[in-house]
């Protein structure tokens, strides 16, 4: 009897390492802090409706209807969340990582990459959410050395000159996805690669009528 009750628990310890073995890649100590999560993703039924508001927009003031600039920063700033929104085809066609403001955290850090604060005031160093035009082209200290102006359009960022808040690159962002880390913070402009740039500048030079981008968090 004791033989056949060994013969049982040798066959318990066995199957409990198996299922120890099995599951080990998935689940994780909550003591570690450690947790199975779901990479977050763009979501495309906001984003649409977002396109439909911004075409109708444009079309009133007499901006540029073939494309915009799309901006959710309700996304990890590890996750490509700058869009091309291409009005003709309805659709997304290309992403990017963009950086926001580090305000009080640490600069080129990514410690608000899940929750950025926004302000308009000036040297606040966080962004400003709302509509903009892109002005003019210039030369930045940053990137590939090329900037766009950005005027703001609403109460919520009409400070964007006065607080010299453009468009441009930077050497420290990302060509892909780097989440669960974020973006580097800077101080308020909506950053992006060199090879971003190097892609957006031709197409924004050749726009035609000066393009939206719309940075929102909702």
């Amino acid at each position: 009897m004791k033989f056949i009750q060994l013969i049982f628990l040798v066959v318990i310890f066995s199957s409990c390492q198996h299922e120890s073995k099995k599951f080990s890649g998935n689940i994780v100590s909550e003591n570690n802090n450690f947790f199975e999560t779901k990479k977050p993703e763009l979501d495309l039924i906001k984003t649409k409706k977002k396109a439909e508001e911004a075409l109708e927009f444009c079309k009133s003031k007499k901006m540029n209807t073939d494309f915009c600039i799309l901006i959710d920063m309700s996304l990890h700033s590890g996750l490509n969340r700058f869009i091309i929104w291409n009005f003709k085809e309805n659709k997304v066609t290309k992403k990017f990582l963009v950086g926001h403001g580090c305000g009080k955290n640490s600069w080129s850090s990514d410690e608000s990459k899940d929750n950025p604060e926004f302000s308009n005031e000036d040297g606040s160093h966080l962004s400003a959410l709302g509509k903009y035009k892109l002005g003019e082209r210039g030369r930045s200290d940053w990137g590939i050395n090329v900037k766009y102006l950005m005027h703001g359009l609403e109460k919520s960022n009409n400070n964007a000159l006065k607080r010299f808040i453009v468009f441009h690159s930077w050497e420290l962002m990302s060509d892909e996805e780097i989440y669960p880390k974020g973006s580097p913070e800077g101080w308020g402009c909506p950053t992006i690669s060199n090879n971003a740039m190097k892609e957006l500048d031709p197409i924004i030079q050749n726009a035609g009528k000066p393009l939206l981008m719309w940075i929102y968090n909702e």
